[in-house]
Protein backbone atom coordinates (compact mmCIF):
# COMPACT_ATOMS: atom_id res chain seq x y z
CA UNK A 1 0.00 0.00 0.00
CA UNK A 2 2.79 2.16 0.49
CA UNK A 3 4.49 1.87 -2.54
CA UNK A 4 0.93 2.84 -3.83
CA UNK A 5 0.72 6.32 -2.25
CA UNK A 6 4.42 6.64 -3.48
CA UNK A 7 3.71 6.26 -7.02
CA UNK A 8 0.41 8.46 -6.77
CA UNK A 9 2.47 11.36 -5.15
CA UNK A 10 5.29 11.03 -7.51
CA UNK A 11 3.03 11.49 -10.75
CA UNK A 12 2.48 15.08 -9.63
CA UNK A 13 5.93 15.43 -8.56
CA UNK A 14 8.18 14.06 -11.30
CA UNK A 15 6.93 14.84 -14.42
CA UNK A 16 10.09 16.93 -15.60
CA UNK A 17 12.41 14.16 -14.75
CA UNK A 18 12.26 12.35 -18.78
CA UNK A 19 13.12 15.68 -20.21
CA UNK A 20 16.84 15.92 -18.58
CA UNK A 21 17.41 13.06 -17.47
CA UNK A 22 17.82 14.88 -14.07
CA UNK A 23 15.76 13.26 -11.25
CA UNK A 24 14.07 16.35 -9.11
CA UNK A 25 14.45 15.78 -5.64
CA UNK A 26 10.95 15.39 -5.04
CA UNK A 27 11.05 12.08 -7.32
CA UNK A 28 14.61 10.51 -5.95
CA UNK A 29 13.08 10.79 -2.39
CA UNK A 30 10.03 8.97 -3.83
CA UNK A 31 12.23 6.87 -5.52
CA UNK A 32 14.00 6.14 -2.38
CA UNK A 33 10.55 5.41 -0.38
CA UNK A 34 9.76 2.70 -3.18
CA UNK A 35 13.13 0.89 -3.45
CA UNK A 36 13.01 0.80 0.79
CA UNK A 37 9.25 -1.10 1.05
CA UNK A 38 10.54 -5.00 1.39
CA UNK A 39 7.80 -6.02 -0.86
CA UNK A 40 9.33 -3.65 -4.14
CA UNK A 41 11.01 -5.82 -6.43
CA UNK A 42 11.92 -2.76 -8.76
CA UNK A 43 10.78 0.10 -10.23
CA UNK A 44 11.43 1.72 -14.17
CA UNK A 45 11.22 5.13 -15.04
CA UNK A 46 10.47 4.73 -18.82
CA UNK A 47 10.80 7.21 -21.37
CA UNK A 48 7.27 7.69 -23.74
CA UNK A 49 8.91 7.98 -26.96
CA UNK A 50 9.48 5.37 -30.06
CA UNK A 51 11.41 2.95 -28.78
CA UNK A 52 10.63 3.44 -25.71
CA UNK A 53 13.74 3.60 -23.37
CA UNK A 54 15.11 3.25 -19.64
CA UNK A 55 15.94 6.40 -18.33
CA UNK A 56 16.62 4.72 -14.59
CA UNK A 57 15.47 1.13 -12.92
CA UNK A 58 16.00 -0.54 -9.97
CA UNK A 59 15.83 -4.31 -8.83
CA UNK A 60 17.37 -7.51 -10.50
CA UNK A 61 14.76 -8.42 -12.34
CA UNK A 62 14.66 -4.84 -14.63
CA UNK A 63 18.39 -5.53 -15.49
CA UNK A 64 19.86 -6.16 -19.03
CA UNK A 65 17.42 -8.11 -21.87
CA UNK A 66 14.43 -8.93 -19.23
CA UNK A 67 14.37 -5.32 -18.36
CA UNK A 68 13.89 -4.18 -22.02
CA UNK A 69 11.03 -7.08 -22.18
CA UNK A 70 9.32 -5.31 -19.63
CA UNK A 71 9.94 -2.20 -20.55
CA UNK A 72 8.36 -2.70 -24.27
CA UNK A 73 5.14 -4.87 -22.42
CA UNK A 74 4.96 -1.32 -20.05
CA UNK A 75 4.35 0.24 -23.00
CA UNK A 76 1.94 -1.92 -25.29
CA UNK A 77 -0.23 -2.30 -22.19
CA UNK A 78 -0.47 1.10 -21.41
CA UNK A 79 -1.00 2.01 -25.45
CA UNK A 80 -3.52 -0.58 -25.97
CA UNK A 81 -5.64 0.20 -22.96
CA UNK A 82 -5.66 4.51 -23.81
CA UNK A 83 -6.70 2.60 -27.49
CA UNK A 84 -8.98 0.50 -25.52
CA UNK A 85 -10.58 3.45 -23.92
CA UNK A 86 -10.45 5.82 -27.11
CA UNK A 87 -12.89 3.23 -28.81
CA UNK A 88 -15.58 2.53 -26.11
CA UNK A 89 -15.84 6.42 -25.45
CA UNK A 90 -16.19 6.96 -29.04
CA UNK A 91 -13.78 9.82 -29.48
CA UNK A 92 -14.99 11.45 -26.66
CA UNK A 93 -12.96 11.38 -23.88
CA UNK A 94 -10.04 14.24 -25.05
CA UNK A 95 -8.07 15.28 -22.04
CA UNK A 96 -9.38 11.79 -19.83
CA UNK A 97 -5.93 10.19 -20.01
CA UNK A 98 -4.94 7.31 -17.44
CA UNK A 99 -3.33 8.11 -14.21
CA UNK A 100 -2.74 4.79 -12.91
CA UNK A 101 -2.85 1.25 -13.26
CA UNK A 102 -2.93 -1.49 -11.11
CA UNK A 103 -1.97 -5.34 -12.62
CA UNK A 104 -2.04 -8.04 -10.07
CA UNK A 105 -1.05 -11.50 -11.00
CA UNK A 106 -0.54 -14.93 -8.78
CA UNK A 107 3.08 -13.88 -8.45
CA UNK A 108 3.48 -10.02 -8.81
CA UNK A 109 1.50 -6.65 -9.17
CA UNK A 110 3.02 -4.32 -11.53
CA UNK A 111 1.76 -0.66 -10.82
CA UNK A 112 2.26 1.62 -13.81
CA UNK A 113 1.69 5.58 -13.50
CA UNK A 114 1.96 7.40 -17.05
CA UNK A 115 2.77 10.74 -17.95
CA UNK A 116 2.96 12.69 -21.30
CA UNK A 117 6.48 12.06 -20.70
CA UNK A 118 7.61 8.90 -19.24
CA UNK A 119 6.07 6.03 -17.58
CA UNK A 120 6.61 5.03 -14.00
CA UNK A 121 6.36 1.12 -13.15
CA UNK A 122 6.76 -0.37 -9.76
CA UNK A 123 6.78 -4.36 -9.12
CA UNK A 124 6.09 -5.85 -5.90
CA UNK A 125 5.63 -8.74 -4.22
CA UNK A 126 1.43 -8.69 -2.79
CA UNK A 127 2.24 -11.81 -0.32
CA UNK A 128 5.33 -9.83 0.90
CA UNK A 129 3.44 -7.41 3.63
Amino acid sequence: MLATQAMADSHATSTSASQSHVTPPELEQTLTLLTSHRSVLGYMLLSRGQPVTIIRHSGVVFEGEQGKKYASAIARIVQSVQTGLEEVSGGHNEGDDIRFMRIRTKRHEIMISPDERYLLAVLHDPATT
